[in-house]
């Protein structure tokens, strides 16, 4: 019964989604405030349902209920419980239902939130949320129906891939998709936008919020991810090009720029066609990426759909929803009127020139992600990989990074170049001075290095040189600073912890490929490694009987300079069930520099397969991400997002605040 009615509440969030997509939108042509309110009762109601249905899928899996097919494909009795709830979106089936939760949930927040909003504006930017949701109910229901019987059910389930049985699969796939499906909010905004033929300062403050919590979930979802295949694939790499990899920093770099140039526009009522075309394709981006994920079309670790059925289905919603939104904005754009003006110099030109290398950059990583996928199609084989971004992506990275410490220090409007300049001259000598250092004390490795170190020094000197001009640390008395921090608005704050985060990573990922230090061997028992001034010394390998698989475990003690320092425990799993096995690398954090012990395959002789590596700095690769999203979550906490947008003049009623 749990699946039928997991099943039944689907269709019935269907229905309430067609009634959301349609309704409103009759209600805002006549005019009809209870029409318009339609929206936001049936996007509570659809959010109720939907979440019905994914709870009876968790309810399914926990009970281990192998009648059920998804739970017969993914899950084991003897699987450990977190396992089996994370199985639930560790397949296709499970995941789009997920994805389609995640949707209807932040349409019923602007539902329940969005009571500042004019009332036409809301119904439309809910009635599109109901279009996406309602073309994703009928994938499911039509291709990818999580809910389907087994005539004869088996005793036992197949159990879920190994590679998956992680904590990250509870953490990367949710923040992943709450990123993801997040910027369906400001694609539904720029839309409503164009439908009404109305978009100004007011729009911009509305749709921040939304943008900046999908961009703060996006990247934590994307730094996860990249941990989770540091430690889990046992190849000691964070970032590997993946076209699956690529589909996620796509929309993540769209998505920046749709934050800046937002905040232009909310400023000087700039930028409006920029901000209403990244709306679109950023969203677009994610749904590019859903593609990429379920059809088929690449080989990955991250891809589930095999089927081809699948594959066109998401394909018709794609060039629905893309090939549309693109075509309205065709339409509607020219008749946007453009706002203030600026001089090329100031912050407006700034963050023109952020949002230019951003889109390029963007350009760049599609490009290299579907120009193979269109060789293939002609039956050539073409890989794209490291040595193409680091010629293409990295020089533009490189240039947005020079520019970043600029941009938050201009006058809006027409800024001083030289001033600027001026002020940051001690972030530029930090950043030299750095790059001294490293040349000096380093040996080996690119010459680029050290240049791209003193980089990421003079952005993390350039953020903390912006907070000492605001508060006057240097020329003020101390009091007096301390009572210009404490009325800082949080967006400075947050605008400088998240550049911060970007020199932060930076140097990470420098010193990571640059000094990572690898030993490769077969070892026996006592046998001793060294590396990068690290002794570890193998005492022994036993086994271990896990929940739903068969552990080998060996044993390193480490030390260095003759001092002990910790044991290091990697293993190898084998699940009999499914008949793979999987490596889980040991770690041992040195500040922010590890030492990484994975294993191979054992030896008829008892001795093992090892790689070892040292990775200086390493963890400020994912150090920069957190404190990036820390930083959005500053400016989202700023007041002036809190308080949004004063109403509109009840006088205008195709505007009247929604109830």
């Amino acid at each position: 019964m749990i699946a039928e009615a997991g099943h039944y509440a689907l269709v019935l969030a269907l229905a309430l989604a067609l009634i959301q997509s349609i309704v409103p939108l009759i209600g805002a042509r006549l005019n009809d405030a209870a029409l318009m309110n339609v929206a936001r009762s049936t996007a509570l109601a659809q959010l109720l349902f939907v979440g019905a249905s994914f709870i009876a899928l968790v309810t399914l899996h926990v009970n281990s209920d192998f009648s059920v097919a998804n739970v017969y494909e993914n899950s084991h009795s003897m699987k450990p419980l977190i396992y089996k709830i994370t199985g639930v979106w560790g397949n296709h089936e499970g995941s789009m239902l997920l994805w389609v939760s995640i949707l209807a949930l932040f349409g019923g927040l602007v539902a329940a939130f969005g009571n500042n909003l004019p009332l036409s504006l809301r119904a439309h930017v809910l009635a599109v949320q109901a279009w996406i949701a309602s073309a994703f109910y009928l994938f499911i229901l039509m291709t990818s129906n999580p809910f389907l019987r087994i005539a004869n059910p088996p005793i036992e389930g197949r159990d879920l891939n190994p590679v998956l049985q992680d904590i990250g699969l509870a953490v990367h796939p949710p923040m992943l998709y709450l990123g993801y499906v997040g910027f369906s909010i400001s694609f539904s905004f720029a839309i409503a936008a164009l439908l009404e033929g109305r978009i100004d300062a007011a729009w911009a403050r509305w749709v921040r919020p939304w943008t900046l919590v999908a961009w703060i979930f996006l990247t934590l979802g994307i730094a996860m991810g990249s941990y989770w295949a540091y430690y889990e694939l046992g190849w000691g790499g964070w970032w590997f090009w993946d076209p699956v990899e690529n589909a996620s920093l796509m929309p993540w770099l769209a998505g920046t720029a749709l934050l800046h140039s937002a905040l232009v526009m909310e400023k000087r009522n700039a930028l409006k066609v920029w901000t209403i075309l990244l709306s679109i394709l950023t969203f677009s981006l994610s749904l590019l990426g859903t593609f990429l994920v379920r059809s088929g079309v690449i080989t990955s670790v991250h891809a589930f759909a095999t089927d081809p059925t699948r594959g066109v289905f998401i394909l018709l919603i794609l060039c629905l929803f893309i090939g549309g939104s693109l075509s309205l904005f065709a339409g509607r754009a020219t008749s946007l009127k453009q706002g203030g003006l600026f001089a090329p110099i100031s912050r407006e030109g700034a963050l023109v020139l952020n949002n230019l290398l951003l889109s390029v950059a963007c350009a760049v990583v599609l490009f290299g992600t579907l120009y193979p996928l269109a060789m293939e199609a002609l039956d050539l084989k073409i890989s794209v990989g490291a040595p193409f971004y680091n010629l293409t992506f990295a020089p533009l990275f490189a240039l947005l990074l020079l520019a970043v410490p600029f941009g938050p220090m201009m006058a809006w409007k027409r800024g001083d170049l030289l001033g600027v300049t001026q002020r940051l001259l001690a972030a530029g000598v930090a950043g030299l001075v750095a790059v001294a250092i490293v040349w000096g004390w380093v040996s080996g490795g690119s010459t680029l290095a050290p240049l791209a170190i003193g980089l990421g020094i003079f952005v993390i000197a350039g953020a903390v040189t912006d907070i000492v001009e605001r508060t006057g640390l240097v020329r003020l008395p101390f009091a007096t600073v301390l009572h210009r921090a404490r009325g800082l608005p949080r967006s400075a704050w947050g605008t400088a912890f998240a550049h911060a985060g970007l020199g932060v990573a930076l140097i990470g990922i420098v010193c990571e490929t640059t000094w990572n230090s690898e030993y490769i061997a077969t070892m026996k028992q006592n046998d001793v490694a060294h590396v990068a001034g690290y002794d570890l010394k193998l005492d022994g390998l036993f086994s271990r009987q896990g929940p739903n698989f068969r552990e080998m475990i060996a044993e390193f003690n480490v030390s260095r300079d003759g001092e002990a320092i910790s044991v290091m425990t990697p293993s190898k799993r084998s699940f009999t069930t499914r008949g793979s096995s999987t490596t889980e690398a040991a770690l041992l954090s040195r500040g922010a520099s590890q030492l990484y012990v994975s294993l191979g395959d054992a030896t008829a002789e008892g001795a093992i397969a090892v790689r070892i590596y040292h990775k200086p700095l390493v963890l400020m690769i994912w150090w920069g991400p957190v404190l990036m999203a820390f930083g959005g979550m500053l400016s989202l906490s700023d007041r002036r997002l809190r308080v949004g947008a004063p109403k509109p003049a009840r006088a205008k009623q195709r505007l009247q605040p929604a109830e």
